[in-house]
Formats: C-alpha cells, sequence, structure tokens
C-alpha cells in the first residue's frame, strides 16, 4: 500500500494542477472539490492563525485586531525530504520563492489588499499558497476569515451574513473536513465554530474540535469535559492548542521552540498530563494527516469515477470543437478535403431535400415563372392597331397576294422575344437561391466552424463556381428562346392557310363598307393566330426553362460546385496550406486548456492508480 504521505501529497500535487488551470467546478462537481481538504473555521480572535502557524511550524500569517484574514487562504504543505531548506510559493506569483517567511507575511497582505483595497472588505476570491518543508506533514488547509457577531467602523452591516456565506460555500461540501476552533476560555456552548460544524455536518463525521488558550483559563478551571467529550460529543477526539503568548510573539519566538514548550505544558500539566500524547499542534498535524489520507482510500472509487467521466465528456468536447491539426501538408490537404466533403455533404441534403431549402427552387418553376409568363404583354404586342402597323410594314411597297407570311414572322419573333425576361429571371432566382444555400451549408457544417479562413475560401469557390453555371444558364434558356424564334412548326400554319381559304372564298364578294370590316376581321385573325401559336411557345417554354436552369444550375451545383477549388488547393504549397487552416484564436485557447484539463486527468487517474494500490 501507498504511505500516507506519498497519497497525501499526490492529491495536494493534484488540487495545485486543478488551481493553476482553473479547474474549480463549472456543471458538477469538479476534481478539486472531489479530493478532501480541511477547512480552518473559527470566530475571530480564536486562536485560527496561532493554529496554522503551529501546525506549519511557521510564523508567516498577518496578525492585528478585527477581521485580519479578508480572503480564504488555501494553504498546501508539502513535506520535502530533511536537509533540504524550506521556501513557500504563491500561485499569485509562480516563478518567486519566498525563504523569508516575513516575507510570506508581507505578501499575503499585500495580495488581501491588493482585491479587497485597504478597507475592511472581504472577498471570496482565494490566495494560493504552497509551503516546501520537512517539519510539515502533507495537508491541505483552508484559512477562512474569522466568523463575527457584529459589523465594526468601515465595514458593511452585511459582514456578519457575507462571512458566514463564504465559510458554508466551503464547509458544506461533503469532502471538506472541518476544522473547528473555540478558545477555552469561552464557553464552548457559545462557539461560531462548534454551532456551524452542527448545522452543515449534523453526524459530526467530518468536524474536528481544537480547543484553543488552554493556559488563559481562568485559575481554577479547565477544559477537560470537552477535551475528553463529555461537555459535547464529537465522532473524533478534540485536541487542545497552547498558542504562543503575545510576549513570545513579541520576542520572536521560533515555532520549533513553541512546539517544545507547549509539549512541556501538556506534559507537566496536572489537568491534562494524562492527554499530553493527544494534545498539542503536532499531534494534530498528524491526525488530521492520518483521517485524510483515510478518507482519501474511502474516496478513490468515486474519485476515479468522476475522473473517468470528466475525462469522457474532455474528450467529447474535443471531439466536437475539432482536434488539432497536423503540420505536414499531407495530413493539412487531406483534413481541406474532408471539411470540403463535409460541407458538399450538407449543401447537397439542402438541395436533395434532407434539409429546408431545395423546395425554394421548386417555386420559383412553380410559381415565379407561370405568374411572370402570365404577365407578358402579348395583348398590347398583338393589338389590332399593332398588328395592322406590322403586317403594312412587312410587306413595303407590295401587298402581300395570299398571306403576310413576313407580317406573321414579325409578330411572332417580337412575341418571343418578351420570353427572355421570364427565362433570365428564373436564372437569377435560382442562382440567388443556391448562394443563400452555400452560405446556409457553410453555417451548418460543424466541422467548419473551428476555421474561419477556409470558411471564406470555400464560400469564395462555391459562389465563383455558381457564377459560371449562371452564365451557362443564362446563355442555355436564351438559346431556347432563341430557337423558339428561328424554326416555326409549320403544321401549325398549315392548319391557319386552310381555315384561311374557305373564310376567304365565303368573303370574296365584300365591297365597301364590308371591305373595311373585313381588313379588320383579316388582321384581327392574325393577331389570334399569333396569339395561339405563342400560346403554344409559352406551354414549351413554361417547361423547357425550368429543364435547362436545373442542369445548368442545380445539378452541376451539385455535381462540381467545389472542382476547380480542390484542383487549386491541390497545387498550394504547406504555408498557404496552413494558413487555410488557421482557426478562431478563441477557438484555440479554448482547445488548449481542454486539452491541458484532459492532460492533468489523465495523469491523476495514472497517479492515483499507481500511489494507491501499491
Amino acid at each position: 500500500m501507498a504511505t500516507m504521505e506519498s497519497l497525501i501529497g499526490l492529491v495536494n500535487r493534484i488540487q495545485r494542477a486543478c488551481t493553476v488551470l482553473g479547474d474549480h467546478g463549472g456543471e458538477g462537481m469538479s476534481l478539486w472539490e472531489a479530493l478532501p481538504s480541511v477547512a480552518v473555521v473559527g470566530g475571530q480572535s480564536s486562536g485560527k492563525s496561532s493554529v496554522l502557524e503551529s501546525v506549519v511550524g511557521r510564523d508567516f500569517l498577518p496578525r492585528g485586531s478585527g477581521i485580519v484574514t479578508r480572503r480564504p487562504l488555501v494553504l498546501q504543505l508539502h513535506k520535502i525530504e530533511g536537509g533540504k531548506s524550506e521556501y513557500a510559493e504563491f500561485l499569485h506569483a509562480p516563478k518567486k520563492r519566498f525563504t523569508d517567511f516575513a516575507a510570506v507575511r508581507k505578501e499575503i497582505a499585500d495580495e488581501t489588499e491588493r482585491i479587497t483595497g485597504k478597507s475592511k472588505q472581504i472577498s471570496n476570491i482565494p490566495i494560493h499558497l504552497s509551503i516546501y518543508s520537512p517539519n510539515v506533514v502533507n495537508l491541505t488547509l483552508i484559512d477562512l476569515p474569522g466568523l463575527t457577531k457584529v459589523a465594526v467602523e468601515g465595514q458593511p452591516e452585511s459582514i456578519v451574513e457575507d462571512i458566514e456565506n463564504m465559510v458554508r460555500t466551503y464547509v458544506e461540501k461533503p469532502n471538506c473536513i472541518i476544522l473547528a476552533i473555540s478558545p477555552a476560555n469561552q464557553d464552548i456552548a457559545t462557539s461560531d465554530a462548534i454551532k456551524l460544524a452542527r448545522e452543515v455536518d449534523p453526524s459530526g463525521e467530518r468536524t474536528f474540535g481544537v480547543l484553543t488558550k488552554l493556559d488563559l483559563m481562568d485559575k481554577g478551571t479547565n477544559a477537560t469535559d470537552v477535551l475528553e467529550g463529555r461537555a459535547y460529543r464529537l465522532q473524533h477526539p478534540w485536541v487542545g492548542i497552547v498558542n504562543r503568548s503575545q510576549a513570545d510573539i513579541n520576542k520572536n519566538v521560533d515555532m520549533i521552540a513553541a512546539r517544545r514548550k507547549e509539549r512541556e505544558y501538556f506534559e507537566t500539566s496536572p489537568e491534562y498530563g494524562h492527554l499530553a500524547s493527544k494534545m498539542g499542534a503536532e499531534y494534530l498535524a498528524k491526525l488530521l494527516s492520518k483521517h485524510l489520507e483515510t478518507v482519501i482510500r474511502q474516496r478513490i472509487p468515486s474519485i476515479i469515477a468522476l475522473i473517468n467521466k470528466t475525462i469522457d465528456e474532455l474528450n467529447a468536447e474535443l471531439d466536437r470543437i475539432g482536434r488539432p491539426i497536423a503540420v505536414d501538408s499531407g495530413a493539412q490537404l487531406y483534413t481541406i478535403l474532408e471539411l470540403c466533403r463535409a460541407f458538399d455533404r450538407v449543401f447537397k441534403e439542402h438541395l436533395d431535400g434532407g434539409r429546408p431549402g431545395g423546395d425554394r427552387i421548386y417555386g420559383v418553376f412553380d410559381h415565379q415563372l407561370p405568374a411572370a409568363l402570365k404577365k407578358l404583354p402579348f395583348d398590347r404586342h398583338l393589338s389590332l392597331k399593332n398588328v395592322q402597323k406590322i403586317v403594312s410594314e412587312a410587306d413595303g411597297y407590295q401587298p402581300h397576294l395570299i398571306a403576310p407570311e413576313q407580317g406573321y414572322r414579325r409578330l411572332i419573333d417580337g412575341s418571343i422575344s418578351y420570353f427572355k425576361g421570364p427565362a433570365e429571371a428564373s436564372v437569377d432566382a435560382v442562382h440567388f437561391i443556391l448562394k443563400e444555400l452555400v452560405r446556409k451549408s457553410i453555417a451548418e457544417t460543424e466541422e467548419l466552424k473551428r476555421f474561419p479562413t477556409l470558411q471564406s475560401d470555400i464560400a469564395a469557390a462555391a459562389n465563383e463556381a455558381l457564377e459560371r453555371f449562371r452564365d451557362e444558364s443564362r446563355r442555355t434558356v436564351l438559346r431556347l428562346v432563341d430557337m423558339e424564334s428561328s424554326y416555326l412548326t409549320v403544321e401549325f400554319f398549315r392548319k391557319i392557310h386552310l381555315e384561311g381559304e374557305k373564310n376567304t372564298n365565303s368573303n370574296s364578294n365584300a365591297s365597301g363598307p364590308n371591305a373595311d370590316r373585313f381588313a379588320d376581321y383579316h388582321f384581327r385573325k392574325i393577331g389570334s393566330n399569333v396569339n395561339a401559336y405563342i400560346g403554344m411557345v409559352c406551354d414549351t417554354m413554361k417547361n423547357s426553362i425550368p429543364k435547362a436552369v436545373v442542369y445548368c444550375q442545380v445539378r452541376e451545383a451539385k455535381r462540381s460546385l467545389l472542382n476547380q477549388f480542390y484542383a487549386q488547393v491541390g497545387r498550394r504549397e504547406k504555408e498557404r496550406l496552413g494558413a487555410m487552416l488557421d482557426e478562431d484564436p478563441q477557438l484555440m485557447e479554448k482547445r488548449a486548456a481542454i486539452a491541458k484539463r484532459l492532460e492533468l486527468y489523465k495523469s491523476a487517474r495514472d497517479e492515483i492508480d499507481s500511489v494507491a494500490w501499491k
């Protein structure tokens, strides 16, 4: 089995790594919270600072009246091999080692004032301090602001509640061990620390009681009822502490001498002599360390389960935002092509109906084109007056003998030319829809979201291709219109000619006013014949324009939207490929942070496995 020092030391290292990475929670419990630590709780002037300094064996905490601890101090003790000099490090100054503990005290005060100012305000932003010494046991202690009952001058009225709420946020956590500090010269029933501990830990499983200032009790009184568990029973034994006197502090008596003096006090005390082996700061540190090791062992299965769950979540998040890109050009080219294919799949889903948008193209052919064809001005073009004018102009100085063929042709050509407008409008409408689908497809391609440069490149290449398809489609539909003008349907006009002969024979004797009426009838008939022919052409256009547009634009967009882009990418140098895969800096930072957390959790799991079950 692993030694107590190695297991707790491992937990200390993991907690410190969590702190460096800012892994203090979010949704659910963080690894930092899952690992047990000891929260030091007590009222103001209860002797909390003296207990901590006795455990550490160094005089390093700021002192004074009122609220001295105004920010939580997360104190991690790391036992190092004998012979090495002890030192301290702050998380906010990681490259600086403190060997002078008076400088540590000043740094705590300065760092407190950096957040709270010189006022008596408090802050829940912790200070993280690590002390490496051969004279400590591996332990994580959290020194919290002292509980108080009234606000003093310079403090807001809410200070009492604010401090209690801050302390509660630590001691309510199920993996927090509570070190409840109470002065022996006050009634234990009035102890703020015990009262709060009882509320958050009613069973007492997580609470250790510490009685300070035993040497300051009135003569003739003692605290054996408390220390022996009769006055207030806890599941764990009470520990008595004798703090350094103010005179010792003023004389700068070192903590090692103070520990020795404390041992002598208990060993020679008639009231506490029988408890001497279980009293004092040294015993308290060992007791906490041993209990912490027991708790860690009990929590190992749940800690490992939390770590595995978090590793799975971090891997899933990395998969979602994308893994780091390889640096060689072959891998980069492969990645770019895969991302393009992912976009192409989404784009085709829009066209084929898997995603919305493609139906709008059908709407162009089913609604917009027929509506545009209906609005063409054939009534004006084929009016009696215009027909008469065009037919007369077509004959020149020689009037037609049988049928005005040139007049018919000019009327039909003029009518068919109107189809160019709706044809080109259909091409442009489908082009606009395809461009919009490209934009939507890029936005909906999850794999592309991390590469804004590549998104722009794909958008530019796709839109350039769509422009080419539009130009070809426009040429094709205009050819269809010109084809209708270049060759008229013979059978249609043969029928008109036969009908025309019958009408001519029946009206051959027309003269005078009847002759004018015959002429009007004749021109109306021409207009009617042309209108009928144009109606036939319109039905043809209504079917052929959509076919041409789909063939030239939609079909080509599905088949070869990025073909030219693929060819261009294949010829690019490594540097240009890398530039295309330039990611959003925020996303890169997020991935780096996730990768660091993932590395931390994997390392923690491996270390816990290797240390805990040796």
